[in-house]
């Protein structure tokens, strides 16, 4: 009878998942709130936005069913990702960890990262674990909260570039790809290099992974990879061509929400299409995409450089004084760079029962020169995430249930 109820309930979800997607709904949303949205849907072109917005429903035994809506969804079009990729490295390592269980590894071993390649830094502390030692869960818990760079490429060197796109493919992300580490200038050959890492229990090794190399390249068939009339060169000089983002890691927004989706609901997949994650993974993802830094001991942050909405686009829209509601919880990874802004969401409010996908970018480079710092976060780009945050979460509110879903999985304990 288990069997049974379980294939009933994977059978419904996934056949909720593939229903055809409305590409009207938003559109009108947002052209009946013409003081919110009129001035990007009046430039659609230059403002890049795409939407995904995927409603939730349960019926009377907790099964799911969704129904997608879409606005100017594309795939194929090329949007510069950002840190949203680093949901991906963090659910990809805790994994590998998972898979390597047997030599005593584990997401708290201390991990000690060497370098054999031009370029490699070592790793050998992390002042802001309570340990003062680097850890895979140390390094998820600053990825997720304040999206660190650091943290991030030592975890795309500890997977490996070939079995994150490897795991990209697996998990049908088509049109994506993870090809170096951010914030350091990584391109070309230096990013096929990754370092040698040495894990310890206590004074134990338990692990050792040498240098790795990927010849593979990831070609995708995508448009719009080159953009602007001109884009500061790595000394400032301006070149006056339009700047190539040909060779940059690509997550289209479909490919995001369909992480989340299977993050957030793996019961709703097959077993053997969810990730290899164990309760707790779940739990420590859980608790640090929807903690505020501003809860967070260890690590600990300055609330003048990281405030509680610091990592919450949607809805909040950034905003360092926004007014907390105590009901809702966003677990999210956001990305910002070359002027786009990203939000990959999922919405929970306890109090009204409510639940849902949203996934937008939008971009802003009015004066058409990359690397230049001159970008329209706070003008255009923020004020439209948090206009589509609220205008979908209103949306929902209205929204008639005929049964109000158990949301107490994502209550999560944030003293920890």
């Amino acid at each position: 009878m288990n069997k049974l109820v379980f294939f009933l309930f994977s059978f419904v979800s996934l056949s909720a998942m593939a229903q055809k997607t409305d590409t009207v709904f938003l559109q009108k949303l947002m052209e009946s709130k013409p003081e919110l949205f009129q001035s990007v849907l009046n430039h659609p072109d230059k403002n890049q936005i795409q939407i995904l917005y995927t409603q939730v429903d349960r019926d009377s035994k907790n099964v799911l069913h969704f129904k997608t809506f879409s606005y100017n969804l594309n795939p194929k079009h090329y949007f510069y990702p950002a840190s949203t990729v680093k949901l991906a490295a963090v659910i990809f390592a805790l994994e590998k960890v998972n898979r390597l269980k047997s030599t005593g590894l584990t997401a708290k071993s201390t991990m000690i990262t060497d370098s054999t390649y031009k370029g490699q830094t070592k790793v050998l502390a992390d002042t802001s674990a309570k340990s003062k030692l680097p850890s895979i869960a140390h390094y998820i818990k600053k990825i997720l909260l304040t999206s660190d760079n650091d943290a991030f490429n030592r975890l795309f060197e500890f997977i490996g570039r070939a079995e994150i796109n490897a795991k990209l493919k697996k998990n049908g992300l088509n049109n994506s790809r993870i090809l170096n580490r951010l914030a350091i200038g990584d391109a070309g050959e230096s990013a096929k290099h990754t370092n040698p890492i040495k894990f310890y229990n206590g004074d134990q090794l338990v692990y050792n992974q040498e240098a790795q190399y990927d010849a593979n390249e990831y070609d995708l068939d995508l448009t719009n990879l080159v953009m602007g009339k001109g884009y500061l060169d790595s000394a400032d000089k301006l070149v006056a061509k339009p700047f190539s983002l040909a060779n940059k890691n690509a997550f289209a927004i479909n490919d995001q929400q369909k992480l989340m989706q299977k993050l957030i609901f793996p019961e709703a997949f097959p077993a053997k299409d969810r990730f290899n994650l164990t309760p707790s993974d779940y739990k420590l993802i859980y608790t640090y995409m929807s903690k505020f830094p501003t809860e967070s001991a260890y690590p600990k942050y300055d609330p003048k450089e990281f405030w509680a909405t610091y990592a919450k686009m949607l809805y909040y829209g950034r905003e360092k004084d926004a007014a907390l509601d105590p009901n809702i919880r966003i677990f999210n990874k956001y990305g910002d760079s070359y002027g786009y802004i990203i939000d990959n969401s999922y919405f929970v409010d306890f109090k009204n029962g409510i639940e849902y996908f949203l996934t937008a970018v939008i971009q802003s480079n009015e004066d058409g020169i990359f690397n230049d710092n001159k970008y329209e976060y706070d003008t255009v780009c923020f004020p439209f995430m948090k206009n589509l945050g609220r205008t979908i979460y209103d949306v929902e509110l209205k929204r008639n249930k005929a049964h109000k879903p158990n949301l107490s999985k994502y209550k999560m304990d944030y003293g920890w």
